[in-house]
C-alpha cells in the first residue's frame, strides 16, 4: 500500500522533473573547483540559484493548498520564517566563543542586551538533529493549531486569507522585540560553521544548493503523491464543491488541516535551507508583502499545477533580481511590456468582435492620460490636506494614476473589455511620452510585482504553465476529436467487403432442389 501511495503520481514527466533536479543537485556540489564541469557555478551563482531553489519549494507549498486545496494563505511567509529562525538559532549556537563576547553559551544579541542565562527554548539548538526536528515541527504544529481553529470553524475564502495575513504580522511585531530573544530588529547574522564546516566555503555553498534542489524533488515527489491518492482527489473535491464533499460524510475540515500542515512544513524547510546561503534572517521575512509576494510566483507559474508555482519561484525573483540590481532602462523599453500585454489581449477577446472593445478602450485610456498630461501643469494644491491629491494629478503621476483607476474599475466592473484596454492604453502613453527618460527599476519593484499580477490575472489567469497545459490538452482532444470524426466518415463513405467463404461461395452456385408444390396445388390451379 505505501509502495502504491509513494509511486501512484510519478510518471515519465513527473519523473524527469525529479531526476532533472536530483543530477543537478548533486552534479553541481561534486563540480566545486572544476570550471570545465558542465555543472559548475561560481559561488555568487551557487548562492543566488540555490536561494532561487529555496524560493521554489516555498511556492510549491502554497501551490499546493491553493491551487488543489482552495485555500489562498496570505501568511505563508511566516512559516518559512519560523524555518529559517529554527536553523538560526542552531547557527547562532554553533558560533561559541568566536563571538564578539565570547561567550561559550549565550549569543552576542544577548550578551548586549544583558541576558544572565539562556531562555529555554533556546535549549537543545547546539545539535543539529534537534534543530532539524523543529524545523518540521514548529511550523507544522502552528499550522496544524490555526487549521484545527480555522478549518473547523468553517473560514473559508477572503476571511480565511485575511487571517492568515493577521498571523503573520502579529508574528512580525512579536520577533522584533527585544525580549523575544531572537535578535530583535537585527535577526541572527555571522553565522561561522554548519555541522563542523565553514558556511562560507565554497564547498558547503554547492552542498546547500545541492540541499536545496533534492529537498525540493522530495517535496514535489511528495505532493505528486498526495495529490494522485484517494486522499488528494477528496481535497479536489472540496475544492470545486466544499458543501457537497461534506454533506458526503467527509471530515472536510481534518482533510484540509492536514494539507495545510504539511504545506506549512516544506515552508518551514525551505526557509532553514534558506537561511545559511543568505547569511541572515530577520523580521523582514516576516513582513506580510513577502507572503503576498510568494502568492504571486504561484499566480505567475501557474497555480492548479506543481511545476508551475516552482517556475514561477525562480522567474519572479530572477526579475527581482535584476530590477533590484541597480539596473535603469528608459521609458520605451519599459514600455514593451504593456505593449505586448495589449497585444496578447487583443488575441484572446478576437472572437466576437471582443478586440474592437479592448481597442477602443485602450484609445480612450491613452487619450484621457495625454489630455491629463497637458493640463496637469497648471494645477496647484497648496494647501497640506491635498498636497497628496495633487501628486496624483500632476504631470509625472497621471498617467499612472488613470491606469490605477482603470484597475480598480476592471475589478469592480467584472473584467469589462473597454476598461481592460484603458488600462494598457494609459501606461502605454504615460511611457511614450518621454520615452528617453530613464525609470530607476528597484524602487519601482513592488509596482511593477503587482502589475505582473494584474497582467497575469488579466492575460493568463491560469499561469504560464497552466496555460501551455490548457492548449496541449486541448490540442491533443482536438486532434483526437478529428481523428474520431475521419474514421467514422472512412466507415460511411467506403466501407470494407464482406469476406466470402469459398465453401459458402460454391453452395451457392449449385443448382438448388426444386421443391414440390403442397397437395391440391396444382389441381386449384388447373381449376381456375
Amino acid at each position: 500500500m505505501i509502495g502504491s501511495f509513494i509511486f501512484r503520481g510519478i510518471d515519465w514527466r513527473a519523473g524527469l522533473v525529479i531526476i532533472g533536479l536530483l543530477v543537478v543537485g548533486i552534479g553541481v556540489p561534486l563540480s566545486v573547483g572544476s570550471p570545465n564541469s558542465p555543472f559548475w557555478l561560481s559561488t555568487n551563482d551557487t548562492l543566488l540559484y540555490g536561494k532561487y531553489l529555496c524560493y521554489a519549494l516555498l511556492a510549491l507549498s502554497i501551490g499546493l493548498i491553493w491551487g488543489y486545496g482552495g485555500i489562498l494563505s496570505l501568511g505563508h511567509g511566516a512559516f518559512f520564517a519560523i524555518g529559517g529562525y529554527a536553523m538560526g538559532m542552531y547557527l547562532m549556537r554553533a558560533i561559541g566563543t568566536r563571538g564578539v563576547y565570547g561567550n561559550p553559551i549565550l549569543p552576542d544579541f544577548m550578551v548586549f542586551l544583558n541576558w544572565s542565562e539562556l531562555p529555554w527554548f533556546w535549549h537543545g539548538f547546539d545539535q543539529f538533529w534537534f534543530a532539524a526536528i523543529m524545523i518540521v515541527l514548529v511550523p507544522g504544529a502552528l499550522a496544524f493549531l490555526f487549521g484545527w481553529f480555522a478549518f473547523r470553524s468553517r473560514v473559508t475564502g477572503v476571511y480565511l486569507s485575511i487571517i492568515t495575513q493577521a498571523l503573520t504580522y502579529a508574528l512580525y511585531l512579536l520577533f522584533l522585540r527585544n525580549a523575544t530573544a531572537v535578535g530583535g530588529n537585527n535577526g541572527f547574522t555571522d553565522f561561522k560553521d554548519i555541522l563542523g564546516v565553514p558556511v562560507g566555503a565554497p564547498d558547503t555553498r554547492g552542498w546547500l544548493f545541492g540541499a536545496s534542489a533534492i529537498a525540493l524533488a522530495i517535496g514535489y515527489w511528495i505532493c505528486r503523491s498526495v495529490i494522485f491518492s484517494k486522499y488528494g482527489k477528496v481535497i479536489v473535491a472540496v475544492r470545486d464543491a466544499e458543501s457537497r464533499t461534506r454533506f458526503l460524510g467527509y471530515r472536510v475540515d481534518r482533510y484540509k488541516t492536514f494539507l495545510f500542515t504539511l504545506s506549512a512544513c516544506m515552508a518551514g524547510v525551505a526557509g532553514a535551507l534558506y537561511v545559511p546561503q543568505v547569511g541572515i534572517i530577520n523580521p523582514g521575512e516576516l513582513s506580510p508583502l513577502k507572503s503576498i509576494e510568494a502568492v504571486v510566483w504561484v499566480a505567475v507559474g501557474g497555480r492548479g499545477t506543481l511545476v508551475g508555482p516552482m517556475l514561477g519561484g525562480v522567474l519572479v525573483n530572477a526579475f527581482k533580481t535584476y530590477f533590484t540590481g541597480g539596473a535603469s532602462q528608459p521609458y520605451w523599453v519599459v514600455a514593451i511590456l504593456p505593449a505586448l500585454g495589449l497585444l496578447l489581449l487583443l488575441v484572446l477577446y478576437r472572437a466576437s468582435l471582443g478586440w474592437l472593445k479592448v481597442l477602443a478602450g485602450a484609445a480612450a485610456g491613452a487619450a484621457i492620460a495625454a489630455l491629463g498630461l497637458l493640463w496637469s501643469d497648471g494645477w496647484a494644491f497648496p494647501a497640506p490636506g491635498v498636497r497628496f491629491v495633487g501628486g496624483l494629478l500632476s504631470a509625472e503621476s497621471w498617467g499612472w494614476t488613470v491606469a490605477a483607476v482603470a484597475i480598480i474599475a476592471w475589478l469592480v466592473l467584472n473584467k469589462n473589455k473597454y476598461v481592460a484596454g484603458a488600462i494598457f492604453g494609459a501606461f502605454l502613453c504615460r511611457l511614450l511620452v518621454e520615452p528617453n527618460d530613464m525609470i530607476a527599476l528597484a524602487p519601482n519593484w513592488p509596482y511593477f510585482l503587482g502589475a505582473v499580477f494584474i497582467g497575469v490575472t488579466l492575460l493568463l489567469p491560469r499561469g504560464i504553465v497552466g496555460t501551455i497545459a490548457y492548449g496541449w490538452n486541448a490540442w491533443r482532444a482536438r486532434r483526437a476529436s478529428i481523428e474520431a470524426q475521419e474514421g467514422r466518415d472512412a466507415d460511411l463513405t467506403d466501407p470494407e467487403p464482406a469476406r466470402i467463404d469459398p465453401e459458402s461461395a460454391a453452395k451457392d452456385t449449385t443448382t438448388p432442389e426444386t421443391a414440390s408444390p403442397p397437395p391440391g396445388a396444382v389441381a386449384q390451379q388447373a381449376s381456375s
